[in-house]
């Protein structure tokens, strides 16, 4: 090869270079993702959904702190913010027939971390011991919410009032014997509010009591589960009339989507996808939506 060719090649090859070296050290172009927004649920039968086929709802989406193979209400909400686009990586801590004081004497080590949103769910009687004595319930949502904004101060946590147990009203025994479904709703949601005043980390109330009652108001459900079921209306409550029928937790769940995500539960329309697993009509997948959506219009505002 003559001195002049060697030369030739040796520029050429020089010029071609830096293009090279460019090209491959540039980065591949790899789309990037939002970090979810952590959420955890506490509670006990009334968030799992026992007596119903959404306790094993696609558990696979969720991750049970108890290691329980629940989905529950935790598993439609993550299924509710898929359709709608949202990123939340979501977790429960769950035993039946426990109140808020149970969770905060066994449960610490599991969930005392750094959250984003905390749902707190205590006893459907406030106080196993005491039905209707709002005390207990009171001081354990205040700890427990004061131990959470520890470790994050913009934690969101809310607090579920929940719903009248039909056995509790209807059947002889209880402190709500005989009196309307409103009466223990409202005594229940009063001390949500109660728990709240006391305990400013807790941000806001979910209204499943009052919610479910505005359904049978508006007779999409049955207000007495024990006198048989109207025609064209649904079963809030299962067969034992103390736990919530799929059609409760949907109710539920819809009313922690909206607060949650502040997305209105109507935009998930009649052919969302948990309620069309869970073989319910179109119409009465809109209808819980609607109830839900009037519901939490006529909160206060965040």
């Amino acid at each position: 090869m003559t001195g002049r060719r060697l030369l030739i090649l040796m520029a050429a090859a020089l010029s071609a270079w830096p293009a090279a070296a460019q090209q491959t050290a540039a980065p591949s172009p790899v789309a990037t993702r939002a970090a979810p927004r952590t959420m955890l649920f506490v509670g006990n039968s009334f968030t799992y959904a026992a007596y119903s086929p959404v306790r094993r709802y696609r558990a696979e989406t969720v991750t049970d702190l108890n290691q329980s193979g629940i989905g529950g209400v935790p598993a439609l909400f993550k299924r509710f913010t898929e359709q709608a686009g949202l990123n939340y990586a979501v977790s429960l801590e769950t035993s039946g027939g426990k109140g808020l004081e149970w969770h905060y004497d066994n449960r610490r080590a599991l969930i005392d971390r750094a959250w984003d949103v905390v749902i707190l769910q205590g006893h459907s009687l406030l106080d196993r011991d005491r039905p209707g004595d709002p005390a207990l319930h009171i001081r354990y949502a205040g700890l427990l919410a004061a131990m959470l904004a520890a470790r994050n101060p913009a934690v969101d946590i809310e607090l579920s009032a929940t719903w009248a147990r039909a056995d509790m009203v209807y059947q002889p025994g209880s402190p709500w014997s005989g009196q309307p479904l409103e009466k223990m709703a409202g005594d229940l949601r009063r001390a949500a509010d109660q728990a709240r005043a006391a305990a400013p980390q807790i941000r806001g109330i979910i209204p499943i009591g009052e919610c479910w009652n505005r359904a049978i108001a508006a007779r999409v459900a049955d207000p007495n589960p024990y006198d048989g079921i109207a025609f064209n209306q649904v079963d809030l409550w299962t067969f034992d009339h103390y736990h919530g029928s799929a059609y409760g937790y949907y109710l539920e769940a819809l009313l922690i989507f909206g607060r949650v995500t502040g997305i209105d539960p109507r935009q998930l329309g009649a052919k969302e996808l948990a309620a069309e697993d869970l073989g319910f009509a179109p119409t009465v997948t809109e209808a819980l939506q609607r109830i839900a959506a009037e519901q939490l219009a006529s909160e206060p505002a965040r």
